[in-house]
């Protein structure tokens, strides 16, 4: 799975663990073209023959959960990549993850220039990891519990 933060300038990426993975990790940031396409052919030419499954596209929303431009042009750029990519793509409410990228690269001491390098690709590895992370709870068969003859229930 590929996780991916759009911004205007800049697109942060992540990468699964495999198919099937539970863990999101930090893959690049690429500055971003003004076109989607040409966005979408950069992101396509980074993982070069890495596999893809699916995309999840960090969506903006307005605090009240509602789509502004933000989303639609983060839409725009879904779009683009399925099409560079052909494989489906997710989109993932990222409200407030670059600010959580933010304060967690602090807290580690990661600071200026280096920050800034890093948190579009710590932003897309939140967004992908809290879809992993829907999924597998969705997923996840619920617990069945037996009373044994023994047991109260």
């Amino acid at each position: 799975m590929l996780g991916v933060d759009p911004g205007r300038r800049r697109v942060g990426l992540a990468l699964s663990d495999g198919a099937d993975g539970s863990i999101a990790l930090p893959l690049a940031t690429l500055d971003r073209p003004p076109d989607d396409r040409e966005a979408a052919a950069k992101v396509r030419g980074l993982l070069g023959d890495i596999p893809v499954a699916e995309v999840v596209v960090g969506l903006p929303l307005r605090l009240d959960g509602t789509e502004g431009e933000a989303a639609r042009r983060a839409r725009r750029f879904g779009d683009a990549l399925a099409h560079a990519l052909l494989v489906p793509v997710s989109y993932m409410d990222e409200r407030l993850t670059t600010v959580q990228a933010e304060r967690a690269l602090g807290e580690t001491g990661v600071r200026g220039q280096a920050r800034r390098r890093v948190v579009d690709q710590a932003a897309a590895t939140l967004i992908l990891q809290c879809w992993l992370d829907r999924r597998a709870y969705r997923g996840a068969a619920p617990t069945e519990r037996r009373w044994d003859d023994e047991d109260e229930p």
